[in-house]
Protein backbone atom coordinates (compact mmCIF):
# COMPACT_ATOMS: atom_id res chain seq x y z
CA UNK A 1 0.00 0.00 0.00
CA UNK A 2 0.85 3.52 -0.61
CA UNK A 3 2.16 5.39 2.37
CA UNK A 4 1.30 8.83 1.90
CA UNK A 5 4.10 11.59 2.55
CA UNK A 6 3.94 14.29 5.84
CA UNK A 7 4.46 17.08 3.00
CA UNK A 8 1.41 15.65 1.08
CA UNK A 9 -1.58 18.70 0.88
CA UNK A 10 -4.80 17.36 0.37
CA UNK A 11 -7.27 20.54 0.28
CA UNK A 12 -11.03 20.12 0.74
CA UNK A 13 -12.69 22.71 -0.98
CA UNK A 14 -16.28 22.02 -1.11
CA UNK A 15 -16.74 20.48 -4.05
CA UNK A 16 -20.26 18.74 -5.32
CA UNK A 17 -20.88 15.10 -4.62
CA UNK A 18 -20.50 13.34 -7.98
CA UNK A 19 -23.49 11.79 -9.67
CA UNK A 20 -22.72 7.66 -9.21
CA UNK A 21 -23.71 4.55 -7.42
CA UNK A 22 -22.34 5.20 -3.79
CA UNK A 23 -21.78 2.20 -1.44
CA UNK A 24 -19.85 2.93 2.00
CA UNK A 25 -20.03 -0.33 2.72
CA UNK A 26 -17.56 -1.01 -0.01
CA UNK A 27 -14.40 0.75 1.25
CA UNK A 28 -15.85 -0.60 4.97
CA UNK A 29 -15.09 -3.78 3.37
CA UNK A 30 -12.09 -3.28 2.26
CA UNK A 31 -11.05 -1.52 5.14
CA UNK A 32 -12.02 -4.35 7.16
CA UNK A 33 -10.34 -7.16 5.36
CA UNK A 34 -6.79 -5.55 4.90
CA UNK A 35 -6.05 -3.92 8.51
CA UNK A 36 -2.46 -2.38 6.53
CA UNK A 37 -4.85 -0.51 4.27
CA UNK A 38 -6.51 1.34 7.07
CA UNK A 39 -3.18 2.42 8.51
CA UNK A 40 -1.89 3.79 5.27
CA UNK A 41 -4.38 5.82 4.76
CA UNK A 42 -3.88 8.38 7.71
CA UNK A 43 -3.17 11.68 6.23
CA UNK A 44 -1.74 14.59 8.11
CA UNK A 45 -4.53 16.71 9.08
CA UNK A 46 -6.88 14.38 8.66
CA UNK A 47 -7.54 15.46 4.65
CA UNK A 48 -7.74 12.43 3.52
CA UNK A 49 -7.23 12.13 -0.29
CA UNK A 50 -10.03 10.66 -0.90
CA UNK A 51 -12.79 10.53 -3.42
CA UNK A 52 -14.65 13.89 -2.49
CA UNK A 53 -18.09 12.27 -1.30
CA UNK A 54 -16.64 10.70 2.00
CA UNK A 55 -20.03 10.39 3.39
CA UNK A 56 -21.20 7.96 0.00
CA UNK A 57 -17.96 6.78 -1.04
CA UNK A 58 -18.28 5.74 -4.57
CA UNK A 59 -17.72 1.95 -5.19
CA UNK A 60 -14.66 2.71 -7.70
CA UNK A 61 -13.37 5.22 -4.87
CA UNK A 62 -10.94 2.74 -3.70
CA UNK A 63 -9.73 1.74 -7.00
CA UNK A 64 -9.66 5.48 -8.15
CA UNK A 65 -8.04 6.92 -5.23
CA UNK A 66 -4.83 3.80 -5.83
CA UNK A 67 -4.59 4.05 -9.27
CA UNK A 68 -5.44 8.05 -10.24
CA UNK A 69 -4.88 10.34 -7.02
CA UNK A 70 -1.36 9.27 -6.15
CA UNK A 71 -0.36 10.23 -10.19
CA UNK A 72 -1.83 13.99 -9.69
CA UNK A 73 0.22 14.90 -6.21
CA UNK A 74 3.01 12.76 -8.43
CA UNK A 75 2.80 15.01 -11.76
CA UNK A 76 2.01 18.19 -9.71
CA UNK A 77 5.33 17.53 -7.44
CA UNK A 78 3.15 17.39 -4.26
CA UNK A 79 4.24 13.96 -3.60
CA UNK A 80 7.88 13.30 -3.43
CA UNK A 81 9.13 9.76 -4.80
CA UNK A 82 12.37 8.68 -5.37
CA UNK A 83 10.88 6.33 -8.57
CA UNK A 84 11.60 8.32 -11.72
CA UNK A 85 8.56 8.72 -13.82
CA UNK A 86 7.85 10.51 -17.18
CA UNK A 87 5.13 13.15 -17.38
CA UNK A 88 3.63 11.15 -19.71
CA UNK A 89 3.18 7.90 -17.64
CA UNK A 90 1.59 10.31 -15.23
CA UNK A 91 -0.84 11.31 -17.38
CA UNK A 92 -1.77 7.82 -18.46
CA UNK A 93 -2.35 6.91 -14.88
CA UNK A 94 -4.27 9.91 -14.22
CA UNK A 95 -6.64 9.70 -17.23
CA UNK A 96 -6.56 6.41 -18.85
CA UNK A 97 -9.25 4.93 -15.81
CA UNK A 98 -11.46 7.83 -16.83
CA UNK A 99 -11.12 7.32 -20.57
CA UNK A 100 -12.79 4.00 -20.19
CA UNK A 101 -15.05 4.91 -17.08
CA UNK A 102 -17.01 7.62 -17.24
CA UNK A 103 -18.12 7.57 -13.70
CA UNK A 104 -14.33 8.75 -12.70
CA UNK A 105 -14.35 12.02 -15.08
CA UNK A 106 -16.10 14.37 -12.57
CA UNK A 107 -13.38 12.29 -9.41
CA UNK A 108 -10.73 13.95 -11.57
CA UNK A 109 -11.72 17.08 -12.02
CA UNK A 110 -12.39 17.88 -8.25
CA UNK A 111 -9.04 16.33 -7.17
CA UNK A 112 -7.49 18.24 -9.42
CA UNK A 113 -9.31 21.54 -8.41
CA UNK A 114 -8.94 20.69 -4.88
CA UNK A 115 -5.03 20.13 -5.23
CA UNK A 116 -4.70 23.70 -6.53
CA UNK A 117 -7.57 25.52 -3.90
CA UNK A 118 -5.21 27.04 -1.23
CA UNK A 119 -2.13 26.26 -2.74
CA UNK A 120 0.56 28.50 -2.75
CA UNK A 121 3.43 26.19 -4.29
CA UNK A 122 4.12 28.16 -7.40
CA UNK A 123 5.58 24.92 -9.32
CA UNK A 124 2.66 23.12 -8.13
CA UNK A 125 -0.13 25.23 -9.24
CA UNK A 126 1.60 25.87 -12.66
CA UNK A 127 1.84 21.75 -13.34
CA UNK A 128 -1.99 21.95 -11.78
CA UNK A 129 -2.54 24.08 -14.68
CA UNK A 130 -1.62 21.72 -17.30
CA UNK A 131 -3.26 19.03 -15.97
CA UNK A 132 -6.70 20.60 -16.05
CA UNK A 133 -5.87 22.04 -19.41
CA UNK A 134 -5.77 18.34 -20.01
CA UNK A 135 -8.71 17.22 -18.59
CA UNK A 136 -10.31 20.10 -20.14
CA UNK A 137 -9.80 18.67 -23.85
CA UNK A 138 -10.02 15.20 -22.88
CA UNK A 139 -13.71 14.98 -21.61
CA UNK A 140 -15.98 17.73 -19.79
CA UNK A 141 -17.37 17.03 -16.23
CA UNK A 142 -21.10 16.63 -15.54
CA UNK A 143 -24.09 19.24 -15.53
CA UNK A 144 -23.80 18.74 -11.48
CA UNK A 145 -20.03 19.44 -12.17
CA UNK A 146 -19.65 21.91 -15.06
CA UNK A 147 -21.23 25.42 -13.36
CA UNK A 148 -18.34 25.22 -10.72
CA UNK A 149 -15.73 23.93 -12.83
CA UNK A 150 -16.52 27.15 -15.00
CA UNK A 151 -16.64 28.89 -11.79
CA UNK A 152 -13.03 28.04 -10.90
CA UNK A 153 -11.47 29.15 -14.48
CA UNK A 154 -13.69 32.12 -14.50
CA UNK A 155 -12.31 33.34 -11.14
CA UNK A 156 -8.57 32.71 -12.27
CA UNK A 157 -8.92 34.28 -15.46
CA UNK A 158 -5.55 35.75 -14.78
CA UNK A 159 -3.82 32.56 -15.13
CA UNK A 160 -2.39 31.67 -17.98
CA UNK A 161 -3.98 28.67 -19.09
CA UNK A 162 -7.53 29.58 -17.90
CA UNK A 163 -8.88 31.09 -21.16
CA UNK A 164 -7.80 28.55 -23.03
CA UNK A 165 -8.87 25.30 -20.58
CA UNK A 166 -12.56 27.64 -20.54
CA UNK A 167 -12.35 27.47 -24.24
CA UNK A 168 -11.63 23.54 -24.24
CA UNK A 169 -14.11 23.09 -21.80
CA UNK A 170 -17.02 24.69 -23.90
CA UNK A 171 -15.37 22.53 -27.30
CA UNK A 172 -15.30 19.49 -24.95
CA UNK A 173 -19.34 19.94 -24.58
CA UNK A 174 -20.05 19.83 -27.94
CA UNK A 175 -17.64 16.61 -28.96
CA UNK A 176 -17.25 12.71 -28.24
CA UNK A 177 -14.84 12.35 -25.60
CA UNK A 178 -11.59 11.21 -26.37
CA UNK A 179 -11.30 7.27 -26.29
CA UNK A 180 -7.28 7.50 -24.77
CA UNK A 181 -5.62 9.44 -22.64
CA UNK A 182 -3.30 12.60 -24.19
CA UNK A 183 -0.50 11.94 -26.91
CA UNK A 184 3.03 12.22 -26.32
CA UNK A 185 3.04 15.49 -27.97
CA UNK A 186 0.33 17.13 -26.10
CA UNK A 187 2.01 16.64 -22.90
CA UNK A 188 4.97 17.98 -24.62
CA UNK A 189 3.13 21.13 -25.55
CA UNK A 190 1.27 22.08 -22.78
CA UNK A 191 4.92 21.68 -20.42
CA UNK A 192 6.49 24.06 -22.76
CA UNK A 193 3.40 26.37 -21.77
CA UNK A 194 2.42 26.23 -25.95
CA UNK A 195 -1.39 25.96 -26.32
CA UNK A 196 -0.89 25.70 -29.83
CA UNK A 197 0.37 22.10 -31.47
CA UNK A 198 1.65 21.60 -34.53
CA UNK A 199 2.82 18.06 -36.35
CA UNK A 200 4.77 17.32 -39.34
CA UNK A 201 3.21 15.82 -42.18
CA UNK A 202 5.01 14.55 -45.00
CA UNK A 203 4.23 13.66 -48.61
CA UNK A 204 4.89 11.14 -51.02
CA UNK A 205 7.13 13.63 -53.09
CA UNK A 206 10.08 13.93 -50.16
CA UNK A 207 8.25 17.35 -48.68
CA UNK A 208 6.56 18.32 -45.75
CA UNK A 209 4.64 20.82 -43.85
CA UNK A 210 3.64 21.86 -40.50
CA UNK A 211 -0.02 21.90 -39.81
CA UNK A 212 -1.81 23.08 -36.24
CA UNK A 213 -3.69 20.20 -34.57
CA UNK A 214 -6.20 20.36 -31.85
CA UNK A 215 -7.46 18.08 -28.77
CA UNK A 216 -10.25 17.47 -30.49
CA UNK A 217 -9.05 17.52 -34.05
CA UNK A 218 -10.53 14.79 -36.27
CA UNK A 219 -8.50 12.53 -38.80
CA UNK A 220 -11.24 14.13 -41.77
CA UNK A 221 -10.57 17.27 -40.19
CA UNK A 222 -6.80 17.34 -41.03
CA UNK A 223 -7.18 16.07 -44.15
CA UNK A 224 -9.76 19.13 -45.45
CA UNK A 225 -6.97 21.40 -43.54
CA UNK A 226 -3.92 19.86 -45.63
CA UNK A 227 -6.30 19.70 -49.15
CA UNK A 228 -6.83 23.89 -48.50
CA UNK A 229 -3.36 24.26 -47.94
CA UNK A 230 -2.28 22.29 -50.99
CA UNK A 231 -4.74 23.90 -53.36
CA UNK A 232 -6.35 20.23 -54.27
CA UNK A 233 -9.01 20.15 -55.97
CA UNK A 234 -10.37 17.81 -54.06
CA UNK A 235 -9.83 15.79 -50.76
CA UNK A 236 -11.91 12.41 -52.37
CA UNK A 237 -9.55 9.41 -51.78
CA UNK A 238 -6.76 10.63 -50.19
CA UNK A 239 -6.03 9.55 -46.51
CA UNK A 240 -3.53 9.81 -43.44
CA UNK A 241 -1.46 6.98 -42.46
CA UNK A 242 0.90 6.41 -40.07
CA UNK A 243 4.32 4.69 -40.64
CA UNK A 244 5.82 3.18 -37.40
CA UNK A 245 9.03 0.57 -38.07
CA UNK A 246 7.28 -2.54 -39.10
CA UNK A 247 4.30 -1.17 -40.02
CA UNK A 248 2.28 1.56 -42.83
CA UNK A 249 -1.60 2.03 -41.26
CA UNK A 250 -3.94 4.39 -43.00
CA UNK A 251 -6.48 5.76 -40.17
CA UNK A 252 -9.94 5.90 -39.98
CA UNK A 253 -11.17 9.29 -40.90
CA UNK A 254 -13.91 9.77 -38.01
CA UNK A 255 -11.47 9.33 -34.94
CA UNK A 256 -9.96 12.10 -33.19
CA UNK A 257 -6.09 12.68 -34.77
CA UNK A 258 -4.14 12.12 -31.15
CA UNK A 259 -6.62 8.92 -30.52
CA UNK A 260 -5.71 7.48 -33.59
CA UNK A 261 -1.32 7.99 -33.04
CA UNK A 262 -1.97 6.87 -29.07
CA UNK A 263 -3.76 3.69 -30.48
CA UNK A 264 -0.98 2.64 -33.52
CA UNK A 265 2.61 4.01 -31.10
CA UNK A 266 0.68 1.89 -28.21
CA UNK A 267 0.50 -0.99 -29.74
CA UNK A 268 3.67 -1.04 -31.87
CA UNK A 269 5.40 -0.44 -28.20
CA UNK A 270 3.50 -3.47 -26.54
CA UNK A 271 4.21 -5.33 -29.71
CA UNK A 272 8.06 -4.54 -29.75
CA UNK A 273 8.35 -4.55 -25.73
CA UNK A 274 7.03 -8.36 -25.58
CA UNK A 275 9.98 -8.89 -28.36
CA UNK A 276 12.66 -6.96 -26.76
CA UNK A 277 12.12 -6.27 -23.21
CA UNK A 278 11.79 -3.48 -21.55
CA UNK A 279 10.45 0.07 -22.56
CA UNK A 280 10.86 1.27 -25.71
CA UNK A 281 9.78 4.84 -27.98
CA UNK A 282 8.19 4.15 -31.14
CA UNK A 283 9.46 6.50 -33.59
CA UNK A 284 6.26 6.93 -35.94
CA UNK A 285 5.98 9.22 -39.03
CA UNK A 286 2.30 10.90 -39.76
CA UNK A 287 1.78 10.52 -44.05
CA UNK A 288 -0.83 12.25 -46.75
CA UNK A 289 -1.06 10.64 -49.84
CA UNK A 290 -3.55 9.09 -52.09
CA UNK A 291 -5.64 5.67 -51.10
CA UNK A 292 -8.36 5.34 -53.37
CA UNK A 293 -7.47 5.64 -56.87
CA UNK A 294 -11.03 6.90 -58.67
CA UNK A 295 -11.61 9.68 -60.79
CA UNK A 296 -8.65 10.63 -60.86
CA UNK A 297 -7.54 11.78 -64.48
CA UNK A 298 -4.09 13.33 -65.03
CA UNK A 299 -3.71 17.31 -66.08
CA UNK A 300 -6.88 17.88 -64.34
CA UNK A 301 -4.91 18.47 -60.79
CA UNK A 302 -1.35 19.38 -61.12
CA UNK A 303 -0.77 19.90 -57.99
CA UNK A 304 -2.22 16.53 -56.90
CA UNK A 305 -0.19 15.04 -59.96
CA UNK A 306 2.98 16.31 -59.22
CA UNK A 307 2.96 16.00 -54.94
CA UNK A 308 1.04 12.75 -54.65
CA UNK A 309 0.45 10.34 -58.32
CA UNK A 310 2.99 10.74 -59.82
CA UNK A 311 5.21 9.59 -56.79
CA UNK A 312 3.07 7.04 -55.97
CA UNK A 313 2.92 5.52 -58.92
CA UNK A 314 6.27 5.93 -60.24
CA UNK A 315 7.69 2.69 -58.15
CA UNK A 316 4.67 0.65 -59.11
CA UNK A 317 6.17 1.30 -62.70
CA UNK A 318 9.63 0.83 -61.78
CA UNK A 319 8.68 -2.85 -60.30
CA UNK A 320 6.86 -4.16 -63.79
CA UNK A 321 3.77 -4.15 -62.37
CA UNK A 322 2.82 -2.90 -65.78
CA UNK A 323 2.25 -4.68 -68.94
CA UNK A 324 3.24 -2.28 -71.75
CA UNK A 325 4.86 -2.60 -75.32
CA UNK A 326 8.16 -1.18 -76.05
CA UNK A 327 7.57 2.02 -77.66
CA UNK A 328 5.60 3.00 -74.55
CA UNK A 329 8.55 1.76 -72.17
CA UNK A 330 11.33 3.87 -74.71
CA UNK A 331 8.69 6.90 -74.17
CA UNK A 332 8.23 6.97 -70.44
CA UNK A 333 12.06 6.43 -69.72
CA UNK A 334 12.43 9.70 -72.14
CA UNK A 335 10.06 11.39 -69.62
CA UNK A 336 11.72 10.26 -66.51
CA UNK A 337 15.06 11.14 -67.86
CA UNK A 338 13.84 14.86 -68.32
CA UNK A 339 12.36 14.86 -64.97
CA UNK A 340 15.90 13.65 -63.81
CA UNK A 341 17.93 15.34 -65.45
CA UNK A 342 15.61 18.68 -66.70
CA UNK A 343 16.95 19.40 -70.61
CA UNK A 344 20.98 18.97 -69.91
CA UNK A 345 21.58 16.58 -72.60
CA UNK A 346 25.14 16.35 -71.82
CA UNK A 347 23.70 13.79 -69.12
CA UNK A 348 22.95 11.04 -71.86
CA UNK A 349 25.95 9.73 -70.92
CA UNK A 350 24.57 8.93 -67.68
CA UNK A 351 21.76 7.06 -69.10
CA UNK A 352 23.26 3.54 -68.66
CA UNK A 353 24.15 4.30 -65.24
CA UNK A 354 20.87 5.36 -64.21
CA UNK A 355 18.78 2.96 -66.31
CA UNK A 356 17.27 1.27 -63.11
CA UNK A 357 15.40 4.54 -62.70
CA UNK A 358 14.32 4.98 -65.74
CA UNK A 359 13.03 1.14 -67.48
CA UNK A 360 10.82 -1.08 -65.29
CA UNK A 361 12.94 -3.99 -63.66
CA UNK A 362 11.83 -7.00 -65.27
CA UNK A 363 12.49 -5.15 -69.18
CA UNK A 364 16.26 -4.06 -68.69
CA UNK A 365 17.27 -6.66 -70.23
CA UNK A 366 15.01 -6.42 -73.40
CA UNK A 367 18.11 -4.49 -74.95
CA UNK A 368 21.70 -3.48 -74.07
CA UNK A 369 22.83 -0.68 -72.61
CA UNK A 370 23.78 1.33 -76.01
CA UNK A 371 20.75 0.28 -77.38
CA UNK A 372 18.49 1.59 -74.21
CA UNK A 373 20.20 4.70 -74.22
CA UNK A 374 20.70 5.23 -78.46
CA UNK A 375 16.26 5.02 -77.95
CA UNK A 376 16.05 6.98 -75.21
CA UNK A 377 17.67 9.82 -76.70
CA UNK A 378 15.71 9.82 -80.02
CA UNK A 379 12.38 9.53 -77.87
CA UNK A 380 13.71 12.61 -75.89
CA UNK A 381 14.62 14.78 -78.70
CA UNK A 382 10.88 14.30 -79.82
CA UNK A 383 9.57 15.71 -76.70
CA UNK A 384 10.34 19.33 -77.19
CA UNK A 385 9.49 22.05 -74.93
CA UNK A 386 8.70 19.93 -71.96
CA UNK A 387 9.53 21.23 -68.25
CA UNK A 388 10.29 18.57 -65.24
CA UNK A 389 6.93 18.97 -64.06
CA UNK A 390 5.16 18.64 -67.21
CA UNK A 391 7.15 15.82 -68.11
CA UNK A 392 5.61 14.31 -64.70
CA UNK A 393 2.09 15.06 -65.76
CA UNK A 394 3.05 13.18 -69.69
CA UNK A 395 4.09 10.34 -67.41
CA UNK A 396 0.84 10.11 -65.28
CA UNK A 397 -1.38 9.97 -69.17
CA UNK A 398 0.66 7.72 -70.18
CA UNK A 399 0.02 4.71 -67.18
CA UNK A 400 -3.40 5.87 -67.14
CA UNK A 401 -4.14 4.16 -69.96
CA UNK A 402 -3.29 0.54 -68.52
CA UNK A 403 -6.12 -1.43 -66.80
CA UNK A 404 -3.45 -1.74 -63.34
CA UNK A 405 -3.27 2.28 -63.39
CA UNK A 406 -3.80 2.98 -59.80
CA UNK A 407 -3.70 -0.79 -58.49
CA UNK A 408 -1.91 -1.79 -54.98
CA UNK A 409 -0.09 -4.98 -55.51
CA UNK A 410 0.84 -8.04 -53.22
CA UNK A 411 3.09 -10.25 -54.07
CA UNK A 412 1.58 -13.21 -51.49
CA UNK A 413 1.19 -17.10 -51.28
CA UNK A 414 -1.95 -19.00 -51.59
CA UNK A 415 -2.86 -22.63 -50.54
CA UNK A 416 -6.20 -22.59 -52.32
CA UNK A 417 -5.99 -23.06 -56.51
CA UNK A 418 -3.40 -25.66 -57.97
CA UNK A 419 -3.66 -24.65 -61.12
CA UNK A 420 -2.07 -21.03 -59.67
CA UNK A 421 1.28 -20.93 -58.79
CA UNK A 422 2.55 -20.58 -55.30
CA UNK A 423 3.15 -17.25 -55.67
CA UNK A 424 0.31 -14.37 -57.17
CA UNK A 425 0.26 -11.01 -57.37
CA UNK A 426 -2.35 -9.46 -56.18
CA UNK A 427 -3.89 -6.19 -56.96
CA UNK A 428 -6.45 -3.86 -55.62
CA UNK A 429 -8.26 -1.51 -57.56
CA UNK A 430 -11.98 0.79 -57.75
CA UNK A 431 -13.17 -2.38 -59.91
CA UNK A 432 -11.85 -5.37 -57.35
CA UNK A 433 -10.06 -8.00 -56.94
CA UNK A 434 -7.30 -9.03 -59.50
CA UNK A 435 -4.91 -12.21 -58.95
CA UNK A 436 -2.21 -12.12 -61.83
CA UNK A 437 0.89 -14.48 -62.15
CA UNK A 438 3.94 -12.09 -61.29
CA UNK A 439 5.99 -13.80 -64.11
CA UNK A 440 4.20 -13.44 -67.11
CA UNK A 441 1.60 -10.78 -66.02
CA UNK A 442 -1.59 -13.06 -67.29
CA UNK A 443 -4.32 -12.29 -65.35
CA UNK A 444 -5.90 -15.23 -63.63
CA UNK A 445 -8.86 -14.07 -62.59
CA UNK A 446 -10.73 -11.05 -61.69
CA UNK A 447 -13.51 -10.29 -58.52
CA UNK A 448 -14.98 -7.59 -58.63
CA UNK A 449 -16.23 -6.27 -55.01
CA UNK A 450 -20.18 -7.27 -55.33
CA UNK A 451 -18.53 -10.85 -55.76
CA UNK A 452 -16.59 -10.84 -52.75
CA UNK A 453 -18.84 -12.08 -49.83
CA UNK A 454 -16.20 -11.66 -46.93
CA UNK A 455 -12.87 -11.27 -46.33
CA UNK A 456 -10.59 -11.45 -43.37
CA UNK A 457 -6.97 -10.53 -42.22
CA UNK A 458 -4.35 -11.38 -39.60
CA UNK A 459 -0.78 -10.73 -39.01
CA UNK A 460 0.21 -13.68 -41.37
CA UNK A 461 -2.64 -14.26 -43.39
CA UNK A 462 -5.43 -12.63 -45.89
CA UNK A 463 -8.63 -15.09 -46.88
CA UNK A 464 -11.82 -14.32 -48.83
CA UNK A 465 -14.66 -15.99 -49.69
CA UNK A 466 -15.80 -15.47 -53.18
CA UNK A 467 -19.46 -15.90 -54.53
CA UNK A 468 -21.89 -16.44 -51.41
CA UNK A 469 -21.28 -17.46 -48.34
CA UNK A 470 -22.52 -20.76 -48.25
CA UNK A 471 -21.43 -22.50 -51.54
CA UNK A 472 -18.58 -19.67 -52.22
CA UNK A 473 -14.94 -20.74 -53.01
CA UNK A 474 -12.74 -19.66 -50.17
CA UNK A 475 -9.14 -17.88 -50.77
CA UNK A 476 -6.15 -18.16 -48.74
CA UNK A 477 -3.11 -15.91 -48.47
CA UNK A 478 -0.11 -16.31 -46.72
CA UNK A 479 0.95 -12.54 -46.24
CA UNK A 480 2.33 -10.17 -43.81
CA UNK A 481 0.43 -7.97 -45.53
CA UNK A 482 -3.13 -8.74 -44.96
CA UNK A 483 -3.94 -5.93 -42.90
CA UNK A 484 -3.33 -3.58 -45.77
CA UNK A 485 -5.56 -5.73 -48.11
CA UNK A 486 -7.67 -5.70 -45.81
CA UNK A 487 -8.52 -1.84 -44.83
CA UNK A 488 -7.78 -1.17 -49.05
CA UNK A 489 -10.92 -3.35 -49.54
CA UNK A 490 -13.01 -2.03 -46.77
CA UNK A 491 -12.52 0.89 -48.29
CA UNK A 492 -13.52 0.65 -51.28
CA UNK A 493 -16.53 -1.03 -50.25
CA UNK A 494 -17.69 1.51 -48.39
CA UNK A 495 -16.78 4.31 -50.84
CA UNK A 496 -19.55 2.81 -53.29
CA UNK A 497 -22.27 2.22 -50.28
CA UNK A 498 -22.22 6.12 -49.76
CA UNK A 499 -22.21 6.57 -53.34
CA UNK A 500 -25.24 4.45 -53.63
CA UNK A 501 -26.76 5.78 -50.11
CA UNK A 502 -26.35 9.37 -51.63
CA UNK A 503 -27.92 8.29 -54.85
CA UNK A 504 -30.74 7.08 -52.98
CA UNK A 505 -31.02 10.38 -51.08
CA UNK A 506 -30.75 12.15 -54.03
CA UNK A 507 -33.57 10.12 -55.92
CA UNK A 508 -35.32 10.65 -52.76
CA UNK A 509 -35.52 14.51 -53.05
CA UNK A 510 -36.25 14.21 -56.76
CA UNK A 511 -38.92 12.17 -56.23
Amino acid sequence: MIQLSQSVKCRSSGWPIAQGHSNLATLTNILSQDPTAKQSLQLPNKQQFVPHNIVEVNEIGWLFLLDCCVPILKYMGDYPTKQMQSPLEHTDLIFSPATQNEALRDEIYCQIMKQMSGNNNRFSMEQGWQLLWLCCGMFPPSQALLRHTQRFLESRRREALAPDCLQRLQSSLRMEPRKLPPHQVEVDAVQQNSTQIFHKIHFPNDTEEIFEVATNTRIRDLIQNITKKLSLASADGFSIFVKTHDKVLSLNDTDYFFDSLRQITDWSKKAKTIKEGGPVNIPYLVFFMRKLWFNVIPGRDTEADVIFHFPQELPKYLRGYHVSTKEEIINVAALLFRIKFSNDKSQFVSIPKVLKELVPADQLKAMSENEWKKSIVASFNKQVGLTAEEAKVAFLKAVCRWPTFGCAFFDVKQTSEPSFPDIVRIAISKQGLTIIHPKTKDVLANHPFNRIANWCSGSTYFHMTIGSLVKGSKFLCETSLGYKMDDLITSYVNMYLQERKAGQTRNQRFN
